[in-house]
């Protein structure tokens, strides 16, 4: 018997984790100092080099814009993401990092939408956008709206961990038929977020209607998720089911 439970742990212990596959992680809080994310540039670098060795390639990073919490600017997100790339290259690290934002959808980005003020992007003029976990925004079809009046793609964050719409999956079709692109976070698929989030990532990935996957990573705890088995093969089948465009990227 304990041979059995051996050679299991052996079998496990042998898989080897790699997601070159998504090769761009467009969802993360990376840069150093300004959000709920990375402390300061010397943790962001270990991050960045440790998901590296994961297989990863480029980083898109992705701060929240979230008045009341992180007021952040254009200013001071591209001041982290040169302390950042300083920090980097006196480690010698060579990798792509790409500086956009995570915008909260609320009444100061409603302004900033009618004021025309420019977004920070992931690519082109894809917006990573977020909504409340407590409840919905009550406009929020129209600031998908007029986001893609204003000409950009919405790509909405982890639509999985809204619970409030776990009783109500079909308000993913609806998101995807005004236009959004969505967007999981990798560790809802081990469970990390909870049994409900997991279940509403599952029911995205098996109706094929997943754009973009990302880590949203914030801390070590999420790094040392991605080294999960059962993440890792649970992430080959949705590339292996869902036109995931994150390489693309």
């Amino acid at each position: 018997m304990f041979g059995i439970f051996k050679k299991k742990k052996e079998a496990t212990q042998s898989i080897v984790i790699d997601y070159s596959g998504i090769r761009v992680d467009m969802h993360s809080h990376l840069l150093p100092g300004i959000d709920d994310g990375s402390p300061d540039a010397e943790t962001s670098v270990e991050y960045i080099k440790a998901m590296m060795k994961l297989g990863y390639g480029k980083f898109i990073v992705t701060p929240h814009i979230y008045a009341d919490l992180y007021p952040n600017t254009e200013e001071t997100i591209l001041s982290a993401h040169k302390e950042l790339m300083a920090k980097l290259k006196g480690e010698n690290v060579e990798v792509e990092v790409i500086p956009a934002a995570e915008y909260f959808m609320d009444d100061v980005f409603a302004e900033r939408l009618s004021r025309n003020e420019p977004l920070l992007t992931l690519h082109d003029n894809w917006v990573l956008v977020e909504i409340s976990f407590m409840s919905p925004p009550p406009d929020l079809n129209d600031l998908i709206f007029e986001l893609i009046a204003k000409g950009y793609q919405p790509v909405l964050a982890h639509p999985e961990r809204y619970s409030y719409y776990h009783g109500n999956k079909e308000i993913y079709h609806r998101f995807k038929d005004q236009g959004c692109f969505l967007q999981i976070n990798m560790l809802s698929l081990s469970g990390y977020y909870g049994k409900a989030v997991q279940e509403a990532a599952q029911y995205i990935i098996k109706e094929k209607i997943a754009d973009l996957i990302g880590t949203d990573l914030h801390h070590q705890r999420h790094l040392e998720g991605l080294h999960n088995p059962v993440l890792f093969a649970n992430v080959q089948q949705v590339l292996q089911t869902n036109s995931i465009l994150n390489s693309t990227l």
